[in-house]
Order: structure tokens, then C-alpha cells, then sequence
């Protein structure tokens, strides 16, 4: 499956671009992409599209910390329709967890968690489906972008208590100090940032019940169009975000999506696929991905996949791309150009 972001987010993010002083027709023929559909409303772009424009830009730029600025983030950033979605949610907290929730309408090459942590809470950001690395400005923007969400749902001052990040140290971390008004730590776990509890819980000014309900209904009804509705997708999206933790049961997956584990199974059927498949999906998915990044260890890789023996993941290997995970990992590295830093 093709990882995708809306035309409205990929144009807010060309936008900030172009205020930058870059030319985006020539940024647009440099990817062989059409600028044109970032005016068609319903155009997706492929995820590793997403991250050549970025690439581009940052060389062209000559700004490794290219939109880590709050004021750009401000004005260029739109979350469309779950942006209303979230606005119409009673507190901070929900309106997150609805923006995790309905994701893939602006991205499903995203991933986006609200993880507790005593009585704040991690809002903790990654990216599925991709072969290339993901420009480390790609995912750092898109971290400031969250935070500039929580400003504008609660219209108060929301502060970052600490924000984290997997990529290296850069050369100046000022802006990055600057942007998210807190602590900052690089070669993290996780692009994550902290936020506290009273924040969390503050009702929102615009809470409004009714028109959450009109939101969510055209929310539906846009992710069936892209086929993100479907049970095999939404228990894909479960399977990936818990393999960290080892391999998840079929039973708690059910039931973080509100089913009895015989209805999952009957409507996984009803879409030609079962839990297992799946599963071996999502694997062989972020197996790409995360060994095109050689910072993991193939022993780190397996445990991210949820593999409890290192040889049931080599195996895995060589039935998904035909070699042992470290010649794929060198295989990658020719096509991706030598694996370059983040």
C-alpha cells in the first residue's frame, strides 16, 4: 500500500517553502511532480514524494533548520478538516486523540500517539512507508506543527515541558530552542514532546459537541473514499503501533477497536485478508524502513518488529525480499544513495 499526504498539508508545506525564497515550479519539475494538483483539493502525494520535495528544498535553501520557525509553522500549517474536528472537541487531550484518530486523512505515511507519562502525556510523531529516510526537517516540522495546533485549539500559551528527537545533533540547535520554548534533546528514542496535564484537561473555547459529530461524519465518509475506513486498515494502523511491545494478540487489537475478536475475524474475512497477514504486512512494511536506517542494529530491528528470536526475523527476511536482512540493508543502501545522515 501507497503512504500518502493530502494535497492541503503538502501545500501549506510548499507555501512556507516559497516564503523562503525557494521557486516552487522548479522545485516541483526537480521531483517530477504536477504543482498544480496542490490545488486540487482531493490529490494525494506519495510519501517519498513528500521527502524529495523537503530534500530539495533544505539544499536549495541552504537551511538545515528550514521551518523551525513558530511563525512560519503558524501561518502555513492546515490540518484541513480534523483541525475543526479537533476544535470542536471539549478538551485539549480529546482533540488529539481525535487528531491520532483521524490521521490518515492528512497523512497515513504518519504516525501520531498520545502516550501517558505519570500526569503529563508524550504527543509522540514517526513515519510509515517509506524507503528513503525521512528528512529529519520533514519530522521536525511536523512536531512544531503540533504545537502550534495546541496554540490554536486552546488560544492560551501551551508550553512544551521538553521535546526530543532521533536525529543527530545539528550544527546550531538554537532555532530548535527557540521554536518549542523548552529543553531539546537530540539522538532520543522518538521525536516526542512532553506536555503537561493541566494543559491536557483545559476545556477548549470552542467545544461544541454538534458540530463534532458534523466533522466526524464528513471525516468518515472522505477516509472510505480512500479506502482508510476499511477494518484491514484501521487494524494495520493498531498492529503498527503496538510491535514495539512485542507482538500484538488479536484479541487486544479487537479490542482496542471496540470489536469481539469473532466480528474482527468475520469482517477481515469479508476483506480478503486475516489478522496474520496483516501482521506479516506491517512487518515486512517497517522492515524497509528501518533498515534503511543504519542506525538500528539488526538486533534493534527485530525487537522493533516484535520478534522474540533474531532467527524468526532473518527468516522473515528472505521470505519478504529474497536475503538475509543485512544484505538487504546494503541492497537499500545503493538504491537510497549510501544511507545519508538525517
Amino acid at each position: 500500500m501507497e503512504r500518502t499526504s493530502s494535497s492541503i498539508w503538502v501545500k501549506g508545506v510548499a507555501e512556507m517553502f516559497a516564503s523562503q525564497g525557494i521557486d516552487l515550479p522548479r522545485l516541483f519539475r526537480a521531483a517530477k511532480l504536477d504543482l498544480q494538483r496542490l490545488d486540487q483539493p482531493d490529490a494525494r502525494f506519495g510519501a517519498e514524494q513528500v521527502s524529495e520535495l523537503w530534500e530539495l528544498a533544505v539544499a536549495w535553501s541552504g537551511n538545515p533548520a528550514l521551518g523551525m520557525s513558530r511563525e512560519l509553522t503558524a501561518r502555513y500549517v492546515n490540518f484541513d478538516l480534523v483541525g475543526y474536528a479537533m476544535l470542536s472537541s471539549p478538551n485539549l487531550r480529546t482533540g488529539l486523540e481525535n487528531l491520532a484518530r483521524y490521521l490518515a486523512l492528512i497523512s497515513d505515511a504518519a504516525t501520531f500517539e498520545v502516550v501517558p507519562e505519570r500526569r503529563h502525556c508524550w504527543l509522540v510523531l514517526g513515519h510509515v512507508g517509506n524507503t528513503r529516510r525521512v528528512p529529519r526537517q520533514r519530522q521536525e516540522y511536523g512536531l512544531l506543527a503540533l504545537l502550534t495546533m495546541c496554540l490554536w485549539l486552546t488560544r492560551r500559551e501551551v508550553r512544551a515541558l521538553e521535546a526530543d528527537f532521533i536525529f543527530p545533533d545539528p550544527v546550531d540547535a538554537h532555532p530548535y530552542r527557540a521554536a518549542f520554548g523548552c529543553p531539546v534533546r537530540f539522538n532520543q528514542p522518538a521525536t516526542r514532546m512532553l506536555l503537561d496535564g493541566d494543559d491536557l484537561e483545559a476545556p477548549l473555547p470552542s467545544r461544541n459537541p454538534s458540530m463534532f459529530a458534523l466533522h466526524e461524519r464528513v471525516i468518515e465518509e472522505r477516509l472510505s473514499g480512500l479506502g482508510n475506513a476499511r477494518t484491514s486498515y484501521r487494524v494495520s494502523e493498531e498492529i503498527i503501533r503496538r510491535l514495539r511491545e512485542g507482538e500484538p494478540r488479536r484479541e487486544d487489537v479487537a479490542g482496542s477497536l471496540a470489536l469481539t475478536d469473532r466480528t474482527l475475524q468475520r469482517r477481515l474475512q469479508a476483506e480478503s485478508t486475516s489478522f496474520q497477514q496483516l501482521l506479516d504486512e506491517a512487518r515486512r512494511e517497517l522492515a524497509r524502513k528501518y533498515l534503511a536506517e543504519d542506525r538500528y542494529s539488526l538486533a534493534e530491528v527485530a525487537d522493533l518488529l516484535g520478534f522474540v528470536d533474531q532467527s524468526n526475523f532473518f527468516r522473515a527476511c528472505k521470505r519478504w525480499f529474497g536475503l538475509p536482512p543485512g544484505q538487504y540493508r546494503r541492497q537499500l543502501a545503493g538504491v537510497t544513495g549510501t544511507l545519508p545522515a538525517q
